[in-house]
């Protein structure tokens, strides 16, 4: 019997990069744009270096992250991904300059937060009524405690008992040790839990090996529509408690 939901969070709950219209309106850079020049400028202001090479390190950088997060489900802190970027580059901040673009990078999309996607806080707010509710999400950039603000700074943080971020569980998506903090917070067992995500391999395949049931959702991204083996597939927030209802129905 489902008795719990989880949420994956970019492109269920929030739109991924929904943000960036907003930068570009205030005249500020794009997210990736900044976040290189935020450790261009801290190392060229205690020796100089061309900004072309800090681009080719955070490029390096970049590509190693990803593959630890999809090869050993595992999402480097900030802290530790601008580390292996100086450490390609051969350089070292000073503790005050390293901490100060750690907290930049932390807090980028906190000071100006991308948007729920429409419908999400309808649909929260009904599922909670019947349904415990968590949160399980990756943390790309923004570690768990920024994700939590922006959940606040929308309101809807208060519909969710857990929240289960990989910065803070140790492993990222699929990893079953992700959706076992969500069911110890819920205090549930898995196979009560029903998922939801956009994408196949982490959302659904993973989920549904450790027991549990899968929607994908795909109303910011459909990309694995055609391939998902999800229970459901739902294409809008709207749709969404009736959908749940029903696999907890089946």
């Amino acid at each position: 019997m489902i008795r719990g939901v989880t949420f994956d969070l970019w492109d269920t709950i929030i739109r991924d990069e929904s943000d960036e219209p907003r930068r570009a309106k205030s005249g500020l850079r794009s997210k990736k744009a900044e976040r290189r020049h935020l450790l261009w400028r801290a190392l060229d202001a205690e020796q100089r270096i061309d900004m072309a090479q800090v681009e080719l390190a955070y490029a390096v950088g970049d590509a190693a992250f990803n593959r630890v997060w999809h090869d050993q489900f595992v999402t480097w802190t900030i802290a530790e991904r601008l580390r292996v970027i100086l450490d390609g580059l051969g350089r070292a901040l000073s503790d005050e300059a390293f901490a100060t673009v750690v907290r930049a990078h932390e807090d980028m999309e906190v000071e100006i937060p991308p948007d729920p996607i429409e419908g999400a806080g309808a649909a929260l707010a009904d599922l909670a009524k019947r349904y415990k509710l968590c949160v399980v999400s990756d943390t790309i950039v923004t570690p768990g405690h920024g994700l939590r603000a922006i959940l606040e700074r929308h309101g809807l943080a208060r519909h969710f008992s857990g929240f289960a971020f990989s910065d803070e569980v140790g492993h990222s998506k699929p990893h079953r040790a992700m959706f076992e903090s969500a069911a110890e917070q819920l205090g549930l067992g898995l196979g009560e839990l029903v998922h939801i995500g956009d994408r196949d391999h982490n959302d659904v395949k993973g989920p549904q090996k450790l027991g549990m049931k899968a929607v994908l959702f795909t109303a910011a991204r459909a990309r694995d529509r055609d391939i998902t083996s999800a229970d459901a597939i739902c294409d809008r927030h709207a749709d969404l408690p009736a959908a749940i209802d029903r696999l907890a129905s089946a």
